[in-house]
């Protein structure tokens, strides 16, 4: 799919669809149990593979029943090198993983009638906690860090790379340099806590400004994931220049804080139809907001959802 690589669909403003909160779906749902999080371990087996199959799917044809665009996102969020080590893989077995999983997702994609215009995305995460700013690292650490599943994506066919759940700048920073030096376009991620500032206490707006300056080859666009819209709805009502960078949101259902999260032990849905009413308030606010889908706790019902309510806005 590498003809999207210098001109990503999305940017165009249209409605794109993507999915939601992949390991929640498997834990809680499904009752996987992961390895520190980590969903790329269902790409070894053929019963994980078909579990897969089973959460990508259903977005996949929605997106083409409605006419829809999808962001279709690799189940890499934890296969980098440190997670790797702490479940025993080595680099370059790690480097494997990822590229296998942008065939294994290509192949889905090619599954669906109507998926023409999927974009395939790298998926990767943080060094540290997605809940946690505990890892420090400077922008030059983080580049050397992440340029191993970034070059492995490059190397076979995604057509970008999303960073999800970023809780720093040094590291956004250092992604979005080995991005640029490998020529992927970026997606670029940030969490924040209940306050609307990053784990680490940085204001969004800062961190993307911030980003965007130091970077010499700026993120296609940034995000917000990983918590309740009514989290940041408010640092999102004033700030010119840096709230016209964020198309996209994958924002939690639940509206507990990540403390609260990572000692849940059951599942909170939140409501999907409350939740579509926040994404088209934040569209409100977010004038290129057009990539929606979910976090934790959320599913297919969310997504569809959120489609339904912005839709009916646009």
């Amino acid at each position: 799919m590498t003809e999207f690589r210098d001109n990503l669909p999305q940017l165009s403003g249209e409605l794109f669809l993507t999915d939601a909160g992949l390991e929640t779906w498997l834990v809680f749902q499904r009752g996987v149990e992961l390895r520190h999080f980590a969903a790329f371990e269902l790409l070894a087996t053929s019963g994980g593979r078909q579990l897969l199959r089973e959460y990508y799917l259903p977005f996949l044809n929605m997106a083409a029943r409605e006419g829809a665009g999808f962001v279709l996102e690799t189940p890499t969020w934890r296969a980098s090198p440190d997670w790797g080590d702490k479940l025993g893989y080595s680099g370059a077995e790690i480097a494997l993983i990822n590229r296998q999983s942008v065939r294994f997702m290509a192949e889905i994609a090619y599954c669906v009638p109507g998926a023409a215009r999927t974009v395939l995305s790298g998926n990767i995460g943080p060094r540290g906690d997605g809940y946690v700013a505990s890892l420090s690292m400077t922008a030059a650490e983080a580049e050397d860090y992440h340029a191993l599943q970034i070059g492995a994506f490059a190397t076979s066919g995604s057509d970008m790379v999303s960073a999800i759940t970023m809780t720093n700048v040094p590291e956004a920073i250092g992604i979005a340099r080995a991005a640029g030096k490998a020529r992927m376009p970026l997606v670029l991620s940030f969490t924040v806590e209940t306050d609307g500032r990053l784990p680490d206490g940085q204001p969004l707006g800062e961190a993307i400004l911030a980003t965007d300056a130091a970077a010499a080859t700026r993120p296609a666009y940034y995000m917000v994931n990983c918590a309740h819209p009514e989290h940041f709805a408010h640092v999102l009502e004033t700030g010119d220049g840096w709230r016209e960078r964020i198309r996209g949101v994958r924002a939690n259902a639940s509206r507990l804080s990540h403390a609260e999260l990572d000692e849940a032990e059951t599942l909170d849905e939140g409501n999907p139809a409350e939740l579509g009413e926040l994404y088209r308030g934040l569209r409100r606010l977010l004038p290129n907001l057009s990539v929606l889908g979910g976090c934790c706790g959320t599913d297919h019902r969310h997504v569809e959802a959120i489609f339904g309510a912005c839709r009916a806005a646009a």
